[in-house]
């Protein structure tokens, strides 16, 4: 058997935010196991934590979709690194696929600096299919400078505006339009934004990688750094928001964003947020399949 705590991330009341699995002691798991895992959970994302490889680091960790592993990803790296400050301190480095991801825990706000920056990934962003995937009328695509654009930074996100929360809150998948539009641009989730009280409102879809819709989306919240830029909302230094999400599916979550460009390039990003513990418990060790 194997211990295993559940936080809801990004959040610091219970049964809002976004829930998260972390199995501890999962060293001697293959990935089918993981993935087994994973899928008994069905959250939108499980992380198992490992002995590091480098005993500077805190710890080694995988993360799993119901459906794959991931590289990278946002609410589990927070998560896990609260977890993780009882017994090791408020500076956590984790070993992720996607590289070293630095946590610093103040007061119980936890911030990472995201391991990769953004760059565009290949992929056709056509407003026309995107109205038409998310039953939205064809001028709910874009706003101001913003327009429909695909970025990776680990994972990869097709990321679209939406001018008002009225058109956010009627967005949903639609096939066959949806996974047309997924394998047009070359993803399997689609983030959407609109403004809101400074900051940004935002939902994901992700029913492609067994998602339907995700409470709060810290890895695509850091790639938005790279959206952002792109609309000229990034000025050179330090630019500080809010994201909310999770709202439209009564899972409320609050996202804090950071981004520093010199020059008028990105050269970090940060991500903070909460988290509360909601339940504990043991699992068996499902049989290995590899």
């Amino acid at each position: 058997m194997l211990d295993f705590h559940i936080y809801d991330v990004f959040t610091d009341r219970p049964f809002t935010g976004n829930p998260l699995a972390i199995v501890t002691g999962a060293d001697g798991l293959s990935t089918a196991q993981m993935q087994t895992i994973a899928r008994q959970f069905n959250l939108s994302e499980t992380i198992f934590v490992m002995a590091p490889r480098d005993p500077a680091h805190t710890a080694q960790v995988r993360i799993f979709f119901p459906t794959a592993e991931i590289p990278f990803a946002g609410h589990p790296t927070i998560g896990c690194a609260l977890h993780l400050a009882a017994t090791h301190g408020n500076r956590i480095t984790l070993e992720e696929q996607a590289g070293l991801v630095p946590v610093e825990i103040t007061d119980g706000l936890a911030e990472f600096t995201a391991p990769k920056l953004p760059v565009p990934h290949a992929g056709q962003a056509d407003p026309v299919l995107i109205a038409s995937a998310l039953d939205l009328p064809a001028d709910a695509i874009g706003f101001g400078a913003h327009r429909p654009g695909i970025w990776q930074g680990g994972p990869a996100f097709l990321y679209v505006p939406v001018p008002r929360l009225a058109d956010l809150a009627r967005a949903r998948p639609i096939e066959p339009h949806w996974s047309r539009l997924m394998a047009v641009a070359n993803v399997d989730s689609a983030y959407l934004y609109t403004p809101d009280d400074g900051g940004f409102r935002a939902r994901l879809f992700s029913p492609t990688a067994g998602i339907p819709e995700d409470p709060a989306t810290g890895s695509a919240s850091a790639i938005l750094a790279a959206q952002l830029l792109a609309a000229g909302d990034l000025p050179d230094g330090e630019t500080r928001l809010m994201l909310r999400q999770g709202i439209e599916m009564g899972r409320p979550s609050q996202i804090g964003f950071a981004a520093m460009v010199e020059n008028a390039a990105l050269v970090q990003i940060r991500i903070s947020g909460r988290a509360v513990k909601v339940a504990e418990g043991r699992i068996a060790i499902p049989e290995d399949k590899e």
